[in-house]
């Protein structure tokens, strides 16, 4: 239960450039991509995550500074589950909304869907 109470405590602390691009996320949901936001998943808090899509959007703000090699290492934990990380600077947010707005689409229109756990397996001889 910490895992979550600390998830809703960071929802509830997000920074400016992470609201902004909270809300915008959630204009996506018309189009069929629903984001979690500070989603706890294999000990980390996932700023955004379309998990039907498998992809992650992190806003790096100054609490990522010299923490590169921690960033990188959790990327690449979340690559080997098929997740695919997104980093996009608070400025970025800030300055340039439709422009990562954009570049989000163009990325959830290339990741495949995922199956999701909940469903059931394809039969013999069929594909995913």
């Amino acid at each position: 239960m910490a895992r979550i109470a600390k998830a809703r405590a960071m929802r509830k602390a997000m920074s400016p450039p992470e609201a902004r691009l909270w809300l915008a996320l959630g204009r996506l949901r018309a189009r069929g991509f629903h984001f979690r936001r500070q989603h706890p998943l294999y000990g980390y808090y996932l700023d955004f995550a379309c998990l039907s899509r498998g992809l992650v959007v992190e806003v790096d703000g100054g609490s990522h500074e010299g923490r590169g090699d921690w960033d990188a290492a959790r990327d690449a934990a979340l690559a080997r589950s098929g997740l695919k990380t997104l980093r996009i600077p608070a400025s970025e947010v800030r300055d340039c909304l439709p422009e990562v707005m954009d570049f989000i689409l163009r990325e959830l229109a290339a990741a495949a869907p995922t199956r999701s756990l909940r469903d059931h397996p394809p039969r013999n001889g069929e594909r995913d």
